[in-house]
């Protein structure tokens, strides 16, 4: 079976959260899987069969160790099956000019790292309230208030559609079977 990276970035932890169950449910299927915090370790993407890369949104843009990671690796990127999740909230607003936006975001942060994923899948995130210091509560509670989110600061949100997130992978897996089978 193939052996697939999923290399994260993360700021609160929900991403790695959302990576953890695609290794999870990559492995149930029969992937060989690494899973790697961007931060921590800087493994070559030539080792692998296929690459799935995923990033939380903070303010427009990605971690910077992601972003690092794949203009060091782009090249051996562009020769195998490879994906990115981009984990954000604002997937939740339903509204054309905030999707326009994510678009953006995206591609502001992909286009100066020379890889293009051949599927890019947006997740939603969570409200971490109670790990936050009072200036980024504050600041959030803002932003959630203007999207009509939830703005209780004494509890936790969490958005991600895990049931998604595990058909994801199944058809991470297949696009990945069939590129190799095909190659």
């Amino acid at each position: 079976m193939a052996r697939i990276l999923v290399l994260y970035g993360t700021t609160e932890g929900q991403t790695r959260k959302i990576a953890e169950v695609l290794a999870t449910e990559l492995r149930g299927r029969g992937a060989d899987v690494d899973l790697v915090d961007a931060a921590a370790h800087s493994p070559a993407a030539s080792a692998y069969a296929a690459v799935v890369v995923a990033a939380s949104v903070h303010v427009g843009s990605y971690q910077r160790s992601v972003g690092r990671w794949l203009r060091a690796n782009a090249a051996s990127l562009r020769k195998r099956p490879t994906a990115f999740v981009s984990v954000c909230l604002g997937v939740l607003q339903h509204d054309p000019a905030v999707d326009r936006e994510l678009k953006a975001i995206i591609d502001r942060f992909l286009a100066p790292t020379g890889w293009r994923p051949d599927v890019t899948k947006i997740v939603a995130g969570a409200l971490p309230y109670t790990k936050y210091n009072w200036f980024t509560r504050w600041a959030m509670k803002r932003i959630v208030r203007k999207a009509g989110g939830d703005v209780d600061a004494s509890r936790d949100y969490e958005y991600t559609d895990w049931d998604d997130v595990r058909r994801f992978a199944g058809e991470l897996l297949t696009m990945v079977e069939d590129r190799t089978t095909a190659a």
